[in-house]
């Protein structure tokens, strides 16, 4: 944004000394971080701020936003899906989703994704670039803004990878569960990764108090590597190491996904090698049906097939259960909407 400073993504500490430091007074800081968090998208909409104040911010930053460039609702269940476009026009997508419990929301922390998993359709439209702390709040606050709703728990299991937007990705945690802003508890916010070993290292370290959640897909190396090309750099015996330190650092379970490949990945062999890797941590696993995704071939495994996946592994007392389907009447799953808006002319 032509040097400008992104000023929705600092802490109200960094914008109380950015207001300090320009000679502005102190308690002008709160009010200006007050109108950010209304999802405002002008300095002119600050109407209880001076002038002066108004003046130099335009001057000096920016205000990042997400609009709404598509929207999509499912006729089955309410789930409604997102493609949100940004300052410079890139486009990301949200799901918000509906439960007993209230209302979570699927975000994106890029746009695309460097990460190459087969049957990902984020992937197969490439790698734009990292989204800043403040558009990852801003798929939250559109989407409560457009739906008249609070949302209680996030997902970062939208576009990208978030452990490669690591810098961004834990600025992001820390506005999100601030008093001064959603206030949404880092216990409602799960993190979804591929594997990328030395950052779960990281985020354990910091103690942040969130849910692991990781892209397994695989009992074994060789599968591994022709479905998710980050198992080439790390095995998956480094990544489960890391993931039983992450349980042993935090005292959070670690949850795994597990997209169902027919024919790939689901045999009763499959299963009892994943029900020996797992064993022991006490963990949880998300069987997925894999998304049918152009040009990739897969097909999900049957019901039948999901069912015995999940008895072999109760047979070795790992949890395990279906991920529920939600919006499969609207592709609700990251990647098809944005590959299609772009076929369309869009970015």
């Amino acid at each position: 944004m032509n040097n400008l400073i992104d000023i929705k993504s600092m802490t109200l500490d960094e914008l109380t000394d950015f207001i300090v430091d320009n000679k502005f007074p102190k308690f002008r800081a709160k009010q200006v971080y007050g109108w950010l968090n209304k999802n405002i998208s002008s300095f002119e909409e600050m109407s209880n701020i001076s002038s002066d104040l108004r003046n130099f911010l335009k001057t000096s930053c920016y205000i990042s936003v997400a609009s709404i460039a598509k929207k999509l609702v499912s006729s089955y269940d309410n789930t409604v899906k997102y493609l949100f476009e940004f300052n410079d026009g890139e486009c990301v997508e949200s799901v918000v989703m509906s439960y007993k419990h209230g209302y979570s929301i699927c975000i994106s922390t890029q746009v695309g994704c460097k990460m190459g998993c087969t049957f990902c359709a984020t992937g197969k439209s490439g790698f734009s670039r990292s989204l800043t702390p403040s558009e990852m709040l801003n798929q939250i606050e559109t989407a409560q803004n457009d739906l008249n709703v609070r949302i209680s728990n996030i997902v970062l299991m939208g576009m990208g990878e978030p452990l490669d937007n690591f810098d961004n990705v834990v600025k992001f945690l820390k506005l999100v569960s601030s008093d001064n802003g959603l206030n949404i508890g880092m216990r409602h916010i799960t993190l979804s990764t591929c594997g990328l070993v030395p950052q779960i290292y990281d985020l354990a370290n910091l103690h942040l108090g969130i849910t692991l959640s990781v892209s397994l897909h695989a009992p074994n190396d060789q599968i591994r590597k022709k479905t998710m090309p980050i198992a080439r750099k790390y095995s998956i015996e480094e990544l489960l190491k890391a993931c039983r330190d992450y349980f042993k650092i935090t005292g959070r379970r670690v949850t795994f996904e597990y997209s169902m490949i027919s024919g790939v990945n689901d045999s009763d062999a499959n299963a009892k090698e994943l029900a020996n890797r797992l064993k022991g941590m006490g963990c949880h696993v998300n069987l997925i049906p894999v998304n049918t995704v152009e040009d990739t071939g897969y097909i999900k495994s049957n019901i039948k097939r999901q069912q015995r996946f999940i008895e072999i592994l109760a047979e070795k007392n790992i949890a395990a259960t279906v991920r529920r389907t939600l919006g499969s009447d609207i592709n609700a799953s990251c990647g098809q909407l944005r590959r299609n808006h772009a076929k369309e002319g869009g970015n």
